[in-house]
């Protein structure tokens, strides 16, 4: 499957998002985020919602890797905990799918500093949508 979809998104551009990588088995997906400038509060660390943004991210990746492009989740509940600051610099994301049903969906999202501390995690109840251009259910 290619990456390309993650990175043509003009919202996935601004967060500098780079695909590393999916395990189908686990369905966890590995982001690489890099923040802009304009992110970071005078505190020096990435402003909280835009942390969300990042979680939002690899979690909503997880579950469309996870159907072959075939489905986006639809927030219904996010939940975000912030354990550290996340400063300017890369971050990586690891969003997986934590239980998939026909209705309802369940995604867990962490993200790390490049020597691997925990610095976020967050969780999101969803419901399964077709994926804009898929094709499923949209008539193409």
């Amino acid at each position: 499957m290619s990456d390309n979809a993650i990175l043509s998104a003009p919202h996935a551009q601004l967060m500098g998002v780079e695909f590393e990588h999916f395990d189908k088995d686990r369905e966890e997906i590995t982001l690489r985020f890099r923040a802009p400038d304009s992110f970071i509060t005078p505190r020096g660390s990435v402003q909280g919602g835009l942390v969300a943004g990042f979680l939002d991210e690899v979690m909503g990746w997880a579950h469309v890797y996870a159907t072959d492009q075939a489905e986006a989740p639809l927030n219904l509940e996010i939940s975000m905990s912030l354990l550290k600051p996340v400063m300017a610099g890369p971050v990586i994301g690891k969003g997986r799918v934590v239980r998939r049903g026909r209705k309802v969906i369940f995604l867990e999202g962490e993200l790390f500093d490049e020597a691997g501390k925990l610095l976020a995690r967050s969780t999101s109840t969803a419901i399964p949508t077709p994926r804009p251009g898929s094709g499923a259910g949209s008539g193409e």
